[in-house]
């Protein structure tokens, strides 16, 4: 299924119209057609024809295709341009970059620039730190993709990534006054990725990768690690799992049991999936069960894949084999980071009392909502238009924020349990129920609460260079 079918389209059609057509005609072509009118515009107003914007939502590229023929059958209604307000809201891209003073004069040039800016150099040059304190290296992040497992999208090179680098650009900025800018390589080849990295990295104070595929990622993760004094974070695989824990963390609360005691299948071994479970061992879950297309990861086996092999000597302690019927019979929590339809009702009902289900893969969960929620205690998606989103966006932004406050030199476990205990707290006791478990990602509440954590938990963890002036 298209990722357009299931967010659908908002389109703005620009109509000329006769004077003596009656607006109640567009009105019925568009409702004829199953559109949804938004808004409208008035263009221009002449004597024999008005231009107006018509602002429609459609389901679909085959919708859009029924309402703008609709509309052409109607006399005295012309179609003179479709517009996709998505598309439109990403021409000439969505970051720009801004100067922080303006040069106004010959004066402000010489220091902004030839010949004061030399002095700073040499400042630097004599303390490379102080590269923190005079250059935006303070507060830049890298957004750094090949292009190799964007969205649900998979493949599709770091052209086609761009839009999204951008994003989580803008996202940076805005929820965390993180400046952030995105990185595409042209390479697939894990020894590149790393060198062109670590050339970069004297002009950031973080990196953040991103859509990069299993098992890559986890090696050019961890050499990078090694590799720079600088914090190196993968967003799909630990941005995920702090979320996720966040919600879990919450979710037991209202179910009454202990994460300790939780039976907990994992779908999808890939690079969250992984991480999930690693954050799920540190936070105290000791029966996990994972499960991928080949069924159970079995204990003690050696798996082609390293990163399966070190799953199979880590978990699944009933040594389990077959599917995921058998993983998940008995099981407390589902946590489903791999694709559509696989779980079904019949799985749900194999589960412990009170089952609770993340059905994360995006945009089409392992499981409808409707389908599910008649079976279980507590429901969470990736997606907005369900309760229960669980999103990157609450952990990353306020993740580099208080690394970078610090200038930590790396992210901890401590950091990213840190930061899921200070998501959960965001929802109040008295408002914690089965349709709130994480709190929205508008709350200006998260990033202050998770990069304070995070900060005092870079302190803990020996990885903090600075004491900012709020502690």
């Amino acid at each position: 299924m298209s990722i357009y079918s299931v967010n659908g389209l908002s389109l703005i059609l620009r109509l000329e119209i006769d004077t003596s057509a009656a607006f109640s005609e567009i009105a019925s072509a568009i409702g004829e057609a199953g559109g949804d009118i938004i808004a409208v515009d008035v263009i221009h107003v002449g004597k024999q024809r008005v231009i107006r914007d018509v602002t429609v939502n459609v389901h679909n590229e085959a919708h859009r295709e029924r309402v703008v023929e609709s509309l052409s059958k109607r006399p005295g209604i012309k179609v003179i341009n479709v517009s996709d307000r998505t598309f439109l809201l990403h021409l000439g891209g969505k970051i720009e970059v801004q100067a922080k003073t303006p040069v106004k004069n010959r004066d402000d040039l010489s220091r902004v620039y030839t010949p004061g800016v030399a002095r700073v150099c040499l400042a630097i040059q004599e303390d490379p730190m102080k590269a923190f304190q005079l250059t935006i290296k303070r507060n830049t992040v890298a957004v750094v993709t090949d292009g190799t497992a964007v969205l649900g999208l998979g493949d599709i090179g770091p052209e086609a990534a761009l839009p999204v680098m951008e994003g989580k650009a803008m996202l940076f900025k805005q929820f965390a006054d993180v400046d952030a800018f995105p990185i595409c390589l042209d390479t697939k080849d894990p020894d590149e990725i790393v060198h062109i990295v670590k050339a970069l990295a004297p002009g950031f104070g973080g990196i953040n990768l991103e859509d990069i595929s299993s098992p890559r990622c986890f090696e050019i993760e961890e050499r990078l690690k090694q590799e720079l004094d600088i914090p190196v974070f993968h967003d799909d695989q630990h941005g995920t799992a702090v979320v996720l824990l966040a919600a879990l963390l919450n979710a037991v609360k209202i179910v009454g049991k202990r994460l300790e005691d939780l039976q907990v299948v994992v779908c999808g071994i890939g690079a969250a999936g992984i991480a999930c479970t690693k954050i799920l061992m540190a936070a105290g879950v000791r029966n996990i069960i994972g499960v991928d297309r080949q069924g159970i990861i079995e204990a003690g086996r050696e798996y082609d894949n390293p990163m399966w092999s070190w799953y199979a000597a880590h978990t699944n302690p009933e040594r389990r084999k077959g599917g995921i019927m058998e993983a998940i019979q008995g099981a407390d929590a589902f946590i489903g980071v791999s694709g559509p339809g696989v779980l079904t009702v019949e799985h749900l009902k194999r589960m412990a009392k009170d089952p609770i289900v993340f059905a994360m893969a995006n945009p089409n969960p392992e499981i409808s909502p409707e389908e599910a929620e008649p079976y279980v205690r507590i429901l969470a998606t990736g997606r907005s238009d369900y309760p229960n989103q669980i999103n990157n966006v609450l952990c990353f932004p306020g993740i580099f924020r208080g690394a970078l406050d610090v200038r930590a030199t790396d992210i901890t476990e401590e950091m990213k349990l840190a930061a899921a205990h200070a998501i959960a707290g965001c929802v109040p006791a008295d408002q914690l129920n089965e349709q709130y478990i994480v709190p929205s990602v508008f709350n200006k509440n998260v990033v202050k609460a998770v990069s304070r954590a995070v900060a005092d938990a870079a302190h803990r963890s020996g990885v903090a260079r600075r004491v900012p002036r709020q502690f």
